[in-house]
């Protein structure tokens, strides 16, 4: 179909449920996408906490959506209101996209896959190297697992210790012990133990904060403690992109470090997601043309 830049009783809806999600690109990019490629769809966000997940999961049934997506909070409060998960779903325990197959609503999990497609594009090869992540819900579980898929040997994880350090240490668990999928070493330490965190980040080759910490109502905030710590050869990546540089990321540029932010994951993510949905490649260099690049042509 012909993209007229018109709403008509043809064009298939697509959902964001999130919250916050006014700083969302996922509209921007999508709608763009379609439009380019004349593909009669649109895409909308959803102010959506856990709160309201289950009613809104079943209106969306009931509107017949080709697919949505859904982020922080909900990307593991959503499993129980699905009919069934993919493996990156399962193996995660979180989905990030949706797929309605024939009304059936498809779970997919396209974070950690988003996030190693934006190392490489940065030229970073992650096999064989060491990661401190920070965090234990959806989008760390999907980084773990899948950085562990593509060859990382060591992780450590540091979550709060509270109630969402068990997700932690059920992370650490199955990386460790789930041979057919991995082979990597696995730790989990709580994030209040600064002296192992020091240890933990001397001894890695990437850090990465996978938590909402330093975007709305956090802004401003750091995971890091003590910036010292943080050194020019370590790569710094972030899953926020909203602020463009997170005060991790401030830090990290501070010490000399290689700071990533969130932008070029999402991108990525919402590539596969993108053609799960349409059956069609997302025009990447043209919405990285369009959004995301500087005048040096990288992903801000």
């Amino acid at each position: 179909m012909q993209n007229l830049g018109v709403i008509d009783g043809e064009t298939q809806l697509i959902g964001l449920f999130a919250t916050p999600i006014r700083h969302s690109l996922s509209p921007t990019m999508h709608n763009l996408a379609f439009k380019k490629l004349g593909l009669n769809y649109a895409y909308m966000a959803f102010e959506v906490g856990n709160e309201e997940l289950e009613a809104v999961i079943k209106g969306m049934r009931a509107l017949n959506l080709r697919g949505f997506n859904v982020s922080m909070p909900n990307k593991t409060k959503v499993l129980p209101y699905l009919d069934e998960l993919a493996d990156s779903a399962q193996l995660t325990g979180s989905v990030n996209t949706v797929v309605n197959e024939n009304g059936r609503l498809i779970g997919h999990n396209t974070d950690g896959r988003g996030y190693t497609r934006n190392l490489k594009e940065r030229g970073f090869d992650i096999r064989g190297k060491k990661m401190t992540l920070i965090g234990s819900g959806g989008a760390a579980t999907s980084i773990a697992m899948q950085s562990a898929l593509e060859g990382i040997a060591e992780i450590s994880i540091f979550a709060r210790n509270d109630q969402f350090y068990a997700k932690a240490v059920e992370n650490a668990r199955i990386l460790n012990e789930e041979n057919n999928y991995f082979s990597v070493k696995a730790n989990v330490y709580p994030l209040e133990n600064q002296e192992q965190l020091t240890e933990e980040i001397r001894t890695s080759d990437i850090l990465t904060n996978g938590t909402g910490v330093g975007m709305k109502p956090l802004e401003g905030i750091s995971v890091i403690e003590d910036p010292s710590i943080l050194r020019p050869d370590l790569i710094v990546t972030d899953v926020i992109y909203s602020p463009s540089k997170s005060k991790l990321l401030q830090q990290a540029e501070a010490a000399g470090a290689t700071a990533i932010n969130g932008l070029g994951m999402m991108l990525w993510q919402g590539a596969l997601a993108f053609e799960m949905w349409t059956g069609h490649r997302m025009p990447v260099e043209y919405i990285q043309e369009k959004m995301f690049q500087t005048s040096t042509g990288s992903l801000v």
